[in-house]
């Protein structure tokens, strides 16, 4: 087992070193960070520890409530009739398909909720690249947004049907999920009418001037606090921490610069210590292995495949086929979810260590290939509708 102190010393050079070594190869940091925690893994520093893991779980909790963070439900009021019809098919045809898969290859049924998975990660990544003004990408956001918040959903009842089988607790559990859901749309609108009718008390929670941070203590309290509900009733942690990330976003936007501060903490310190965990799990002498690879790259093209026949499907007539094809691709790397599922999997037995190193190397092959895939077909399709030259 190792010391505490090696494994402190070595996740912070690991953490220190991941921008450097992501902005020299141009492979995104998560890449790096679960690369890193293989590195450390294997030689040692990482071995089985309680306190790695509790740090590693906060900081996926952390990185749920970020990603509740990015949901402003005023967004989806916005959202026209015709398309949010189109979006409701979407999520139906590719939820269809990875059933579909799931039943002909006789895989695990957790892969039906990790091939048509979500996570707003590599969007958020690609929109510093190529900013809202892209089509394709303005809709990767938006589908992205209700994806993840349907993915959580997914998650949560996956991790209820793992902890308790389809038994009599399993619908119990569901059926308390069912009520905090209906709970927690009457405490948004309680909350809504509340703020409306004291509107000082945003201010008076969050001032415009935090001289003693009191949004960054507000909201690592609402976070705890609803973990800590989630927990009395026995339903996964990530739903309390996404709603957290959720409230914030939709009563507290006057604080402009809340969610850089929480960003750069989570993404700067929690985070990387969860995918550095991620990494450590995976073996060195299996990760590159002919059947990892194999697995990995078959589940890539499901992934990818359910996506491209489910934007064609429902969004080709409304985009065209340039931008149907980038938001297929655009929304086929969901990398942090993925590996967030992959270790519920684990940790409930619901696949082995194989299929687990499967899955995360393809989210990080996922990531790396189509990254640079996009980059090739925005540049390719940007320079033909460019007039051309008459030198």
């Amino acid at each position: 087992m190792s010391s505490p102190i090696v494994i402190v010393i070595a996740l912070s050079f690991f953490i220190a070193l991941s921008p450097f070594v992501s902005k020299t190869l141009r492979v995104p940091i998560v890449v790096i960070e679960i690369i890193f925690g293989i590195i450390g893994g294997h030689l040692g520093f990482f071995e089985k520890n309680e306190y790695f893991f509790i740090m590693a779980k906060v900081g996926f909790l952390f990185l749920m409530f970020l990603a509740g963070l990015e949901v402003n439900l005023k967004e989806f009021a916005k959202i026209r009739s015709s398309l949010f019809k189109r979006v409701i098919l979407y999520f139906l045809i590719l939820y269809a398909l990875a059933l579909t898969v799931v039943l002909y290859f006789k895989l695990s049924f957790i892969y039906v909720v990790i091939l048509p998975i979500f996570s707003l990660g590599m969007i958020m990544a690609l929109l510093k690249d190529y900013g809202k003004d892209k089509p394709w990408l303005s809709l990767a956001l938006t589908i992205g947004i209700l994806g993840e918040l349907i993915s959580i959903v997914a998650l949560t009842i996956l991790s209820g049907a793992v902890s308790f089988g389809f038994k009599a607790q399993f619908y119990k559990a569901m059926a308390t999920l069912v009520v905090i859901v209906v709970a927690g749309v009457l405490f948004f609108k309680l909350a809504r009418a509340f703020f409306w009718w004291f509107p000082e008390a945003k201010k008076a929670i969050m001032p415009d001037i935090a001289s003693k941070e009191q949004d960054i203590r507000f909201s690592m309290a609402l976070f705890f606090v609803m973990i800590a509900i989630m927990l009395y009733l026995k339903i996964d942690m990530v739903l309390g921490a996404f709603f957290a990330g959720m409230f914030i976003t939709a009563f507290f936007s006057h604080k402009k610069d809340l969610h850089d501060k929480l960003s750069s903490f989570g993404f700067g310190f929690l985070a990387p210590i969860f995918f550095i965990y991620v990494g450590s799990t995976l073996k060195l002498d299996i990760v590159f292995s002919y059947e990892i690879i194999k697995n990995a790259l078959f589940l890539i093209a499901c992934m990818v495949s359910i996506r491209i026949i489910g934007s064609f499907s429902t969004f080709y007539s409304h985009l065209g086929f340039k931008s149907t094809l980038l938001f297929a691709l655009s929304d086929s790397m969901p990398l942090m979810f993925m590996v967030a599922a992959a270790t519920l999997g684990l940790q409930s037995k619901t696949i082995d260590t194989l299929e687990y190193s499967s899955i995360v190397v393809a989210s990080m092959l996922d990531a790396i290939m189509l990254m640079l895939l996009i980059k090739v077909l925005n540049y390719y399709f940007d320079k033909a509708k460019s007039p051309k030259s008459l030198g």
